[in-house]
């Protein structure tokens, strides 16, 4: 049997490997998809067409959005929805799409929200030739940053969201660190490891407030037929947990 690596090479610093350690355990296996923004065989599928059998209602009870073939779309009044899983280190694909028909303007125009263990807004909007205010539009981390650009396509086109969200950390109601956010909309870097202030609110400034390490994914209704499809959502560990 081959034998890999070394034994006798300096310690990397404050870990307990050697540098090319023979033993250091092999990264697992992850069959990734063979389509673009498809699941690797290791991602928790939120979403995937067909029912909503994984999702609930804010307000309480099922959740009651349309679906209409593999997609999802916002009942405007039934609500904001939450998935049952619950999650904090992650990565996280949502597939989303504003009405082809124009109506409205600025945060009037398809309209919605990706909300982050429940909590942490990013926005979801028509902002293709659609000014409103910098931290509102498309792939804002809402009413914190704008995007470093406008990565929008035309109404009725299917953007991606890939995110590395990394959660806040907390010693009992003491905040030790905030969370951090990388976005990729289209294709595109529009947040690089940023780091988020607060929870979302709106024309306000907020504080942290202590919650536990995993939520839900929640989606906004906020009166506009968006429709959703393909999330999902695989944990990152450190290096030391796998």
């Amino acid at each position: 049997m081959a034998t890999f690596g070394y034994s006798d090479t300096p310690l990397l610093p404050g870990g307990k490997w050697h540098v090319h350690d023979g033993n250091r355990p092999q990264p697992r296996v992850v069959t990734p998809a063979r389509v673009p923004g498809g699941a690797p065989s290791d991602a928790v599928v939120l979403f995937g067409g067909g029912d909503l059998s994984g999702w609930q209602s804010v307000k309480g009870g099922d959740a009651d959005w349309d679906i209409i073939g593999d997609t999802m779309r916002v009942k405007p009044g039934a609500g904001d929805i939450r998935t049952k899983a619950r999650f904090g280190d992650c990565q996280l694909h949502v597939e989303f799409s504003c009405p082809a028909e124009i109506k409205g303007e600025g945060q009037g125009r398809g309209n919605s929200g990706v909300f982050l263990m429940g909590v942490y807004e990013v926005q979801v909007l028509d902002g293709y030739g659609n000014p409103t205010y910098a931290d509102g539009i498309t792939a804002s981390l809402y009413g914190e940053y704008p995007p470093l650009v406008n990565a929008c396509s035309c109404p009725g086109d299917w953007h991606t969201y890939d995110m590395l969200w990394t959660a806040p950390r907390f010693d009992g109601v003491n905040l030790v660190s905030p969370a951090y956010l990388t976005l990729i909309h289209n294709g595109v870097v529009v947040h690089n490891h940023v780091e988020v202030m607060s929870p979302t609110g709106h024309r306000d400034v907020y504080s942290y407030k202590a919650h536990a390490p995993a939520g839900p994914l929640k989606l906004q209704d906020h009166g506009d037929l968006v429709s959703f499809r393909n999330i999902w959502y695989r944990p990152i560990g450190c290096y030391d947990e796998v």
